[in-house]
């Protein structure tokens, strides 16, 4: 019955239907030997929709700590003691460096994130912008920004300096959020995923999966992102830091979070889902499947204050799945 289940809504999407969350629910709770499965159909929806390229992007924690937010899972909120580095703003030639390492190291987008609820026009604005402008006279990589809660002005001067994506995320669901995040609502978070889709900036937003969210709220954290037309869904796994509330948190388990990958793919067969934080503790040797379950991109590299995979492992996964990497 299951497998029944399985092939007619891959059928459904590769005819162009959308999966309902009814059928999405039933998909993500399949007991283990069933996944397989799941993986193979959300392997040729992927095939259908994005081809076998894969694309790399990175980061920069361009200005780390002292956050006003009491995001649960944040080695760099206010609210906990936590190991992480404080510091300020980059200076821009400096973000242009790791811009340009990360080209070399075959990253196609480079993020730049600030920490904090927001950055207010003045000094470090302006830095900001010229960062993105130096980044983008090199014409590669693409210059992104992850600086908070966003204006539509801002978001205005963003695009005119030359970025072309503006990465936000939920982080969870929305009726899961409040468990995670009291110091923000949500709503906010919408208004900033508009105004820069407002801009004409492409819309990067996702979340991070395993912070205690039921798997139905999963799902409605992909419907979410559904309805808000975002282009990318950057998938994050939660590596619990010392110091945070949810640091005994257990990882998610592998095949939990693989199935996870394979119905986002299904619920959202058009667009970029990337592999990012915590993947590599969360999916272990398993990695490799979580590509196979549908994603199409990677964060190579480090994070913001953990440390990530090295580039060069990253780009011989994709040669070694016989992908390719998007130039």
């Amino acid at each position: 019955m299951n497998s029944l289940l399985i092939r007619e809504a891959m059928q459904t999407v590769l005819r162009g239907g959308r999966l309902e969350e009814k059928e999405a629910l039933k998909l993500i709770n399949l007991p283990l030997d069933e996944a397989p499965d799941l993986v193979a159909a959300a392997h040729r929806v992927r095939l259908a929709y994005k081809g076998k390229t894969v694309r790399l992007c990175a980061i920069v924690n361009a200005k780390s700590g002292r956050c006003g937010e009491d995001c649960a899972f944040c080695a760099q909120s206010s609210h906990y003691r936590t190991a992480a580095a404080v510091y300020p703003l980059l200076p821009a030639e400096e973000i242009l460096s790791r811009a340009r390492q990360a080209a070399s190291d075959g990253a196609c987008g480079f993020g730049i994130v600030t920490s904090g609820v927001r950055i207010r026009r003045g000094d470090e604005w302006q830095e900001l912008l010229r960062a993105v402008r130096l980044i983008s006279l090199d014409g590669r990589p693409e210059p992104h920004a992850s600086l908070g809660l966003l204006t539509p002005e801002q978001a205005q001067e963003l695009r005119a300096a030359g970025a072309t994506t503006y990465h936000h995320n939920l982080e969870t669901a929305p009726s899961f959020f409040p468990s995670i995040c009291t110091t923000q609502p949500i709503s906010e978070d919408f208004a900033t995923i508009r105004a820069a889709k407002g801009a004409g900036l492409a819309v990067c937003c996702g979340g991070i999966l395993g912070l205690g969210e039921t798997p139905a709220q999963r799902v409605e954290l992909a419907l979410t992102l559904r309805e808000l037309e975002v282009d990318s869904v950057p998938l994050n796994f939660l590596n619990p830091i010392p110091g945070t509330p949810l640091e005994n948190r257990p990882l998610l388990p592998a095949w939990e979070a693989i199935k996870a990958v394979a119905v986002f793919r299904l619920l959202l067969p058009d667009k970029d889902i990337r592999l990012c934080g915590g993947k590599e503790r969360t999916l272990r040797q398993l990695l490799p499947l979580a590509l196979l379950a549908g994603a199409n991109g990677l964060m190579t590299g480090n994070y913001l204050t953990t440390s990530g995979r090295q580039p060069e492992l990253d780009r011989e996964l994709v040669a070694d799945l016989g992908f390719e990497l998007d130039s």
